[in-house]
């Protein structure tokens, strides 16, 4: 099940909402979070909802052994290399099995759970099903954000609810749906069409647009769906941490990943680059290890090495950022931006291509493009009718962070009232699409 589909929309949330706020205390309202999550997990995924639900059993059986035992170390040794084992198998070994919705997001969750006992063995969850809740929640199930344990273990226990989360939750699933429906979705189609064409059909006009329609598009997507999960969290009182923070706004490559999939990111920083020393142990180590960690970051995403070679890229920058001076020699604002953009703009055209040779041919065409296919330009040019004009020209606009520039007008009752308004509005208008058009997964689902 998807949160953009009409039967979630329609019947899953709104009959989840009811029972969950009917229901008299937190251990009820646990309970039927956890046979929702499940359902909604297993509508899609019928089968692999046993893998889901072993994964979770295996951990949780091993981190009581850990926490009752003098080989602590090699319990969690043991652990790690069982689910890192299981994501390897589905996602790595080039097997002829159907990956499951969202394995790289749940086995983060239970590393996470993991090292956090080790580290802490008092947190440790005795309750099978109060840890099977944290992994398979289902606002975060499938392409998250990555919610670390230590974040959210006392909310298992006792969290706030009440209408004013309700209403808040509502309006920031809402522009999520808006995000996803109307401007993801909208830019995917050009992009997706584009990428089918022949190669010689890639000039630098068509390259180009394409290449940012792609970066507005993956934004849109995954920070929709983001913000349509916290909302969603939001309404049923658990307050999960942001994954997005304007990320297009940042002027040099270490500023992008600070407000990029920041789930991801700090995930790798707490549980991999700072056990590996971080900066502490001389440049040359920083070095290897930021290399280290940007290349599982791109293998996090497959096994490809177009995504290989997109997180070198933004290792590579960040190394020279942070250890050849860059971000001293990167004078003004608006030049670090501009770097900033070219970077990720060009380093997505991997993060996008099916394989290598389609990222080379594409790249060609951006820098060497001079051919003008007049049959291809005439297809081209046709995509931007009225419609597609106005979102993009929203797109471009919603990449900036208005909402810091003019802090003091979102305190006016009016203003408040009208972004409700505007709201319902877009809800509307997302399920009128959903009605009439032929649905996109989500880009993260694949992952």
């Amino acid at each position: 099940m998807y949160f953009s589909s009409i039967l979630f929309l329609i019947l899953f949330l709104p009959l989840t909402v009811l029972i969950y706020y009917l229901s008299p205390n937190i251990k009820i309202k646990n309970a039927v979070l956890l046979v929702a999550s499940l359902f909604f997990y297993g509508v899609g995924e019928p089968k692999n909802i046993f893998l889901l639900l072993a994964c979770t059993l295996i951990s949780h059986v091993l981190t009581i052994l850990m926490c009752n035992t003098k080989y602590r170390r090699g319990i969690l040794a043991i652990i790690l290399l069982l689910n890192l084992g299981v994501l390897c198998f589905y996602k790595y070994l080039g097997i002829n099995v159907s990956l499951p919705v969202g394995i790289s997001f749940y086995t983060f969750q239970l590393l996470s759970y993991s090292v956090d006992v080790y580290r802490k063995p008092e947190i440790l969850q005795k309750n099978y099903f109060s840890l099977l809740l944290y992994i398979t929640l289902f606002p975060q199930l499938v392409a998250g954000p990555i919610v670390k344990y230590h974040d959210i273990a006392e909310q298992l226990k006792k969290r706030e609810m009440n209408l004013e989360k309700i209403a808040e939750g509502l309006r920031r699933f809402s522009f999520g749906l808006g995000k996803k429906v109307l401007i993801a979705n909208t830019l995917g189609n050009i992009v997706d069409i584009v990428y089918s064409w022949e190669y010689n059909n890639y000039n630098i006009t068509i390259t180009w647009i394409t290449a940012i329609l792609y970066a507005l598009q993956i934004y849109y997507d995954f920070s929709g769906y983001s913000d349509m999960a916290l909302g969603l969290g939001k309404i049923f009182g658990f307050e999960l941490k942001e994954n997005f923070n304007y990320p297009y706004d940042a002027t040099s490559i270490k500023d992008f990943w600070r407000k990029w999939h920041i789930s991801l990111s700090t995930w790798f920083k707490e549980y991999l680059y700072i056990p590996l020393g971080g900066s502490r142990k001389g440049k040359l180590r920083t070095v290897a290890n930021k290399y280290i960690v940007f290349f599982l970051t791109g293998l996090w995403h497959g096994a490809n090495s177009t995504f290989v070679i997109w997180g070198l890229i933004h290792g590579t920058c960040s190394v020279l950022e942070e250890l050849g001076g860059w971000s001293k020699k990167i004078k003004g604002k608006v030049v670090g931006w501009i770097y900033t953009m070219l970077v990720v703009v060009i380093s997505f055209v991997f993060f996008r291509s099916d394989n290598l040779i389609q990222a080379i041919a594409f790249l060609k065409g951006m820098f060497f493009g001079f051919n003008h296919n007049t049959i291809a330009m005439v297809q081209f040019q046709s995509f931007f009718n009225p419609y597609v004009i106005i979102i993009c020209i929203v797109s471009i606009i919603g990449i900036f962070n208005w909402k810091t520039r003019f802090a003091f007008l979102l305190t006016k009752k009016y203003v408040s009232g009208f972004i409700y308004v505007l709201s319902i509005c877009c809800i509307y208008l997302c399920i009128m699409s959903l009605a009439t058009n032929n649905y996109n997964p989500f880009i993260y689902f694949r992952f």
